[in-house]
């Protein structure tokens, strides 16, 4: 249970257990059971248990390490060496003894600092080598050498020691009796190590770290436990896909950076769209396309079936005859579905004209993402940071950045959270605050990239897309400025360029898959649940019934979670009028505040299928802010929550909303959008532009304050 614990975030009902409390035992007296063993020895006895239990020397071997005194230190050694010497070769407690006695000469380097030691620890662990290793204990000994030669390595600069490491990462990275999770951290290190001394293994180092990341993740059986792998590797699992992308860019090879990030970003929205992946290209009747959708469905009902913020324990009680709890029985369901599913992956790969189905985005697939315009993506990396501009029909555009770069962005969104925290939003601080934090995002995004658009002629006042990582997931970019210009009217991003926003390249391309969509005016599922802290929600509330097309409302009481779920299967569009809510560190807990204490949460909207889908109009607070300990490139809200299940479009808010004016920016969205200027466009192709042209005309007619206009961001097609 303990393990599960480390593994998956899944906690025992005891309160020792969940304290992470061990049983302490005493020191035994090594001097004693050197003697014990010595008198053992000259009475002609052969075989070393004999005067002791097995138990007694197995828990004495644990505690070679718990002493800094030299003197029984070294009895600890000698112990160890009698005990290794006692040992039949083949006796599996021969392994414990080695093991023993190599960490414990290294604990003896560390006490006295005497180079002989760490010669001898290392002596050791290359010399169990040679023994008849049971296959399990080959990682372990593996990671204790590597650890002993590098501190070698450190003292004494020893070519022959460092590749000696180098060649021990590469084999324990692929030693599968070591756990996914334990090889992803070695291989992370491995990339460091590699790195900082030019070796050449760097980027065999890096793709073993990025296939083991993604491994990591597979093996989780749920959202919930995917999550928890996410935050105990949170450094690694932040940093891995950066730091290749930013190696990648360094040796000039800006395809592969690209793909790089694609691959190690919102990996839970990766995962979830594997698992709902496009068979069209499979013949109609195909038993393999059947058995594959089948199995991808259950899949997905088991990967979503346990909700957020349960543990599961020995309390769920053993229901079967072999005593297996309910996460048991999950987790090896899971496996052998994983198992049925690769097994179908091959069989598709190996009919002609399907070797590349389901394996990694090649660099030509992922360009199409720019077929609307250029896709800009900021790699935001303490080694190098740096801007790639993704075109549709050429190579990538690579633009450097000043060496300040990474901390200068750290400082923005520092700045900008810290005084939202302090002041409210519309408090003169906040406002000083976010101008200031703008104009610094100009001079460090916004400059370069205009002067690169301008440079690659693409037309002011049409479409780009921001696919930024790191702190740049919590920035406005669309709203840097102002920007310099003839006639001294104030402009920013956005008024150059219509801006949109996608965690992924993939998930743009998702959103402009060719489907059911219409160039009708689509009907509009308007939900809404206004209440005293939403006094102005009931004119935002006309103002959509008002529109010229077909609205189904649901207010109040039938503003209902399963109401809601079931009209958005009916309705291309969708409006909602309520609150929006955060839960800290339980991102698919985040919701809607729908009527009573009815709660439309995030994973509910992962579970829905709407394949005629288009456009959402979420206008609630903190719609695409990630809730506080998420991680910011899994894009965990709730824009991109309607985004997965299959809207095309979605308009959100990069935190708390102003309801006073929802009425009129609703009004001028839709007037824009329905308007008859482009001609042949579907409607949700035009909500970027239309919230642009909505918020524009507010801030000229009303002059609004700096967060209420640029709290607004546009998401896919």
């Amino acid at each position: 249970m303990k393990l599960r614990s480390l593994t998956f975030g899944v906690t025992e009902g005891s309160q020792e257990a969940q304290s992470g409390a061990t049983k302490v035992t005493d020191v035994p007296s090594f001097s004693g059971l050197v003697a014990s063993l010595l008198t053992n020895s000259t009475a002609g006895k052969t075989h070393w248990w004999m005067g002791r239990g097995e138990e007694e020397h197995l828990q004495a071997l644990k505690s070679v390490c718990s002493t800094t005194d030299l003197a029984e230190i070294e009895d600890a050694i000698k112990y160890c060496r009698l005990l290794l010497a006692s040992n039949p070769p083949r006796d599996d407690l021969v392994f414990h003894s080695a093991i023993s006695l190599g960490n414990v000469l290294f604990h003896a380097f560390e006490c006295t600092d005497k180079f002989e030691y760490l010669d001898q620890s290392v002596a050791t662990f290359r010399d169990m080598f040679s023994m008849p290793i049971p296959s399990y204990m080959r990682f372990h000994v593996m990671g204790q050498l590597l650890n002993a030669l590098l501190v070698r390595v450190k003292l004494s600069g020893e070519r022959d020691d460092f590749e000696e490491a180098m060649k021990l990462y590469s084999m324990a990275s692929k030693d599968t009796h070591g756990g996914a999770r334990e090889r992803f951290m070695l291989s992370c290190q491995w990339t460091l190590i590699a790195r900082l001394n030019r070796h050449p293994t760097a980027s065999t180092a890096y793709e073993t770290a990025i296939m083991l990341m993604e491994d990591t993740l597979l093996y989780a059986p749920t959202l919930e436990t995917q999550h928890f792998q996410l935050l105990a590797f949170r450094s690694e699992f932040e940093e891995l896909p950066m730091n290749y992308a930013s190696y990648e860019v360094g040796r000039g090879q800006l395809k592969n950076a690209i793909q790089t990030l694609e691959r190690g970003r919102a990996l839970i929205w990766s995962e979830l769209r594997g698992l709902r992946p496009s068979i069209n290209q499979l013949p109609v009747n195909s038993h393999l396309a059947n058995k594959f959708t089948a199995i991808n469905s259950e899949l997905e009902t088991l990967t979503t079936s346990v909700p957020p913020g349960t543990v599961l324990n020995d309390k769920d009680g053993p229901e079967d005859g072999e005593g297996m709890d309910k996460f048991g029985r999950l987790v090896v369901s899971h496996r052998k579905l994983l198992a049925k599913r690769s097994e179908l992956v091959s069989q598709i790969q190996a009919m002609p004209g399907f070797e590349g189905f389901m394996k990694t985005r090649s660099f030509d697939d992922l360009r199409s993402a720019a077929a609307g315009g250029p896709v800009i993506i900021i790699n935001h990396c303490k080694w190098r940071s740096d801007i790639l501009i993704v075109l549709h029909n050429t190579n990538p555009l690579l633009i450097t950045t000043h060496e300040d770069f990474y901390d200068r962005a750290i400082e923005l969104r520092t700045r900008l959270v810290r005084t939202r925290k302090e002041y409210p939003l519309e408090s003169r601080q906040y406002q000083r605050a976010l101008r200031s934090v703008l104009k610094g995002l100009y001079e460090l995004v916004g400059q370069p990239v205009i002067k690169e658009l301008r440079r690659l002629n693409i037309l002011e006042q049409s479409r780009i897309w921001w696919c930024p990582t790191s702190v740049f997931c919590s920035l406005p970019l669309h709203a840097m400025g102002p920007i310099p210009s003839d006639d001294g009217v104030p402009r920013y991003f956005s008024d150059l360029y219509i801006s949109s926003y996608t965690p992924t390249l993939f998930a743009l391309i998702e959103s402009r898959k060719i489907g059911k969509s219409s160039l009708e005016k689509p009907s509009i599922l308007l939900a809404a649940n206004p209440d005293d802290a939403l006094q102005h929600a009931f004119p935002e509330i006309w103002s959509i019934q008002r529109l010229d097309t077909k609205v189904t409302t649901l207010v109040g009481k039938r503003a209902r979670n399963s109401a809601v779920l079931e009209g958005l299967r009916d309705h291309r569009f969708v409006h909602f009028v309520c609150h929006g809510n955060l839960v800290p560190e339980k991102p698919f807990e985040t919701f809607f505040g729908l009527h009573g204490d009815n709660r439309l949460t995030l994973l509910d909207i992962v579970r829905s299928r709407l394949p005629d889908a288009e456009f959402a109009f979420l206008s609630a607070c903190h719609t695409a802010e990630l809730t506080e300990g998420s991680i910011a490139d899994e894009g965990l809200h709730l824009t991109a929550a309607v985004q997965y299940c299959g809207f095309r479009s979605v308009v959100g808010t990069m935190w708390a909303m102003a309801d006073q004016d929802g009425s009129d920016l609703a009004e001028r969205f839709y007037k824009s959008m329905f308007s008859t200027d482009q001609p042949g466009v579907p409607y949700y192709e035009k909500s970027a532009r239309a919230l642009r042209d909505a918020v524009r005309a507010l801030r000229k007619k009303k002059k609004l304050p700096l967060e209420q206009w640029v709290n607004f961001v546009h998401y896919g097609a």
